[in-house]
């Protein structure tokens, strides 16, 4: 009998056993990535994914390189489910989608317009969410007209949703409930660069958003709706505002190494949420040409979890300058912190070095748009141990690329608060516009997304940035546009001259000519279009506002070539000055190609800047009373500048060539080509003689220098710094005066 009970006690024990490992050995497969895909359901009856790890010995390998359990290995993409349990009104609007929670008839009646609530005197605002709220104001879609907007943006400050923060506003969702407009969120904007707070810092913006879209830094993958919500980059306060500086990548050195291959300087978190990214990298650190460099430091009590490395880590960490080490790193680690997001990303961009992203499941800044893939190496934090293999391994060529393109997106997209706004607000344009949507070469290459007009066309290969200069798509002629201010009394006046002129040459398809004058201009018939090549040339005449100065650079329909040459109305050249200038244009169509050459300067006594017209070595500004300007910077001028800014051009009747000039280089950021070293070019013969309705120029009244002056100081703060760049070469057909043959002496008369 004993014998049986004994018997009966093993066989239980036996099967106890075999039930424990297969239970164990099942909750390992599922916890290391056995499985090809781990799904966990959430509130929304959504699923959220993790990623598979191939091979479940190289987990439990690093997991113990970590000292790390599984269970803090990633607690954002771990599990969704338990840490969304505890949210309150993150997804309330879980399902929102731009075809469920906006009003596309709003937007597509109003046109893109964006309305800012009005702020009361004691509202508390931070200084990051000033800056977003000033540059909404700058842009070209803000309207102070409720009726007229297709987003609304909160006065309520909401970039900082951590409850013990200073910049933390209680009781916001009573306070938005009320506003208006509120709709219960639709079509409403909501920017924030914090959400949650210790221990768990979880993306619960505290009050209900309702169904706004949420444009938000540090945003986690598995809650960001796609193609609803915009991912902002994560900036300080001292941010700037508009003019920010451009990135450090001053010249492409070859090979592209710097001192120091992979760089890290910051705090390290001995305990919480994202402590075992930034515990674990000094498992990397060589002393050599890989810095990891961490400090205990941080918040009041950090004393009390101090580990074991804290004191020589502290110490390490006090001998390093870390813009020493940025500004002299191939590579920087950007690790996330207590939240995905990292101020290290903008600063590794700025200084050109790129960024080594540890930080699961971040929906980097605008990825929408960007491709990171070239400018950034995002990385699986639990392969830490493959960094420094990985990246040795990158060619000098591929270095060069990423380094150059960083730079790219910098000077584009994140270097001040006005261009992060704008590229959020760019991004909601081209979901409410579709068919006026960026194609991802525009965002990625050229001149970026920003500066790109889709109303204009949306065929790439018509805008200058895009044109091929060896290709045939180039324009092979041009569209001359005159401004006239002056009545016409004689066939002896100035515009007469240049209306023969222009005919004479052998790329001049069109002639516009507009009439700001009050007395009525000659017929048409009248005007002497003649060419003996061509027969007549067209010529039309737009009789437009007296005292617009403005216009002069609208992209009117009657213009039909891609390429404008501005002049004025007493401008004096000949007609193969005018071709060889086309031809320098047509190898340069996106610059301003002209003749009259001027300069800007720092005053530093006067501490702004100064506007010259001496002659000089360089210069940076190129009048439009002689120049070949593409038609496209004729619809960005009308259309993307702030009309502000236009009426005050129209108002001082001046500085309407400086301002195209600023457009043209801030878009380009390059500077103008002069052409030929001819210094008379206006004609002052009526004048002289007399000729009765012929205005003195301007151009010795003191009063339109100093009007010149305090222009260039004005368009600096509208475009956030000085996009004027200056240049020494000019463009001579110095070709032409050598002993060959006669045939190739196709400018003689620029010798005149």
């Amino acid at each position: 009998m004993q014998a049986k009970k004994r018997y009966a006690l093993l066989i239980c024990t036996v099967c106890l056993a075999i039930f424990l490992y297969i239970g164990f050995t099942i909750s390992h497969s599922i916890g290391t990535g056995d499985t090809e895909k781990r799904s966990t359901k959430l509130p929304n009856g959504e699923y959220a994914e993790s990623p598979r790890l191939a091979d479940q010995s190289q987990l439990r390998v690093l997991t113990n390189f970590l000292d790390l359990d599984d269970t803090s290995i990633d607690e954002d993409v771990r599990d969704p489910l338990s840490r969304a349990q505890t949210y309150k009104h993150v997804y309330k609007g879980r399902k929102c989608r731009m075809d469920s929670c906006f009003d596309f008839e709003r937007c597509r009646r109003n046109g893109f317009r964006v309305y800012v609530y009005p702020t009361s005197k004691d509202q508390k605002l931070s200084e990051n969410y000033k800056n977003i709220l000033d540059a909404i104001k700058r842009s070209r879609h803000y309207t102070s007209d409720p009726d007229k907007a297709c987003l609304f943006v909160l006065s309520h400050d909401t970039t900082d949703r951590d409850r013990i923060s200073p910049d933390y506003v209680s009781s916001l969702g009573s306070k938005v409930s009320r506003l208006k407009h509120w709709n219960n969120g639709r079509n409403h904007v909501i920017f924030t660069l914090y959400t949650g707070t210790w221990p768990d810092y979880l993306e619960d913006m505290e009050f209900d958003i309702g169904e706004a879209i949420l444009a938000k830094a540090s945003f986690s993958k598995t809650y960001y709706r796609d193609g609803f919500d915009v991912s902002l980059p994560l900036f300080g306060k001292s941010h700037p505002l508009a003019s920010g500086d451009s990135g450090h990548l001053k010249r492409n050195l070859f090979p592209p190494f710097r001192k120091y291959l992979l760089t890290f300087k910051g705090k390290r978190y001995t305990y919480g949420i994202g402590s075992n990214t930034r515990n674990a990298l000094y498992h990397i650190h060589n002393d050599d040409d890989i810095i990891m460099l961490t400090t205990c430091r941080h918040g009041k009590s950090w004393e009390k979890h101090a580990d074991g490395r804290c004191r020589a880590d502290n110490e390490q960490y006090d001998k390093w300058d870390y813009d020493e080490l940025l500004h002299n790193s191939t590579f920087c680690m950007v690790p996330r912190g207590r939240r995905l997001g990292s101020f290290r990303f903008l600063e590794s961009l700025k200084s050109a070095c790129i960024p080594v992203v540890l930080a699961n499941g971040w929906q980097l800044p605008f990825e929408e748009i960007i491709d990171w893939k070239k400018a950034a190496l995002p990385w699986e934090e639990r392969l830490l141990l493959q960094v420094p293999g990985m990246i040795r391994e990158i060619s000098p060529d591929d270095i060069m690329l990423l380094r150059q393109q960083s730079q790219f997106l910098w000077n584009k997209y994140f270097s001040s608060v006005s261009r992060i706004v704008d590229t959020a607000l760019e991004i909601i344009h081209d979901r409410v516009f579709p068919e006026l949507a960026r194609p991802p070469q525009i965002w990625n290459s050229n001149q970026g997304g920003l500066v790109y007009l889709p109303s204009y066309s949306t065929e790439l290969h018509a805008y200058p940035s895009q044109y091929n200069h060896i290709g045939t798509n180039v324009p092979r002629n041009f569209t001359a546009v005159i401004h006239a201010t002056s009545p016409v009394t004689s066939s002896a006046a100035p515009i007469v001259k240049l209306v023969r002129t222009l005919s004479q040459s052998e790329a001049c398809a069109q002639i516009v000519i507009l009439w700001h004058c009050e007395k009525a201009p000659p017929a048409t018939s009248r005007w002497p279009v003649e060419s003996p090549k061509r027969g007549k040339v067209p010529l039309s005449v737009i009789q437009d506002t007296p005292r617009h100065i403005g216009r002069r650079f609208w992209p009117f329909e009657q213009i039909d070539a891609d390429v404008v040459f501005s002049l004025d109305e007493d401008t004096m050249l000949n007609a193969e000055e005018i071709d060889f200038s086309f031809e320098v244009w047509r190898t340069f169509p996106d610059r301003i190609v002209g003749f009259p050459a001027r300069s800007h300067v720092w005053d530093e006594n006067r501490s702004k800047l100064a506007y010259t017209s001496k002659w000089q070595n360089s210069y940076s500004i190129i009048l439009t009373s002689a120049a070949f300007i593409h038609k496209y910077y004729l619809a960005l001028y009308s259309q993307w500048l702030p009309p502000s800014v236009r009426d005050e051009v129209n108002e001082l009747e001046n500085c309407e060539d400086i301002l195209m000039n600023y457009l043209v280089s801030y878009v380009t950021q390059l500077p103008p080509i002069k052409v030929t070293q001819k210094k008379q070019y206006k004609d002052t013969s009526a004048n002289q003689a007399g000729q009765p309705g012929y205005h003195q120029s301007k151009w010795a009244d003191p009063k339109h220098f100093a009007e010149r002056q305090a222009c260039m100081n004005r368009f600096a703060k509208l475009f956030g710094s000085v996009p004027l760049t200056s240049s020494q070469v000019r463009y001579d057909p110095t070709l032409f005066k050598d002993n060959v043959a006669i045939i190739r002496k196709r400018y003689p008369k620029t010798e005149i």
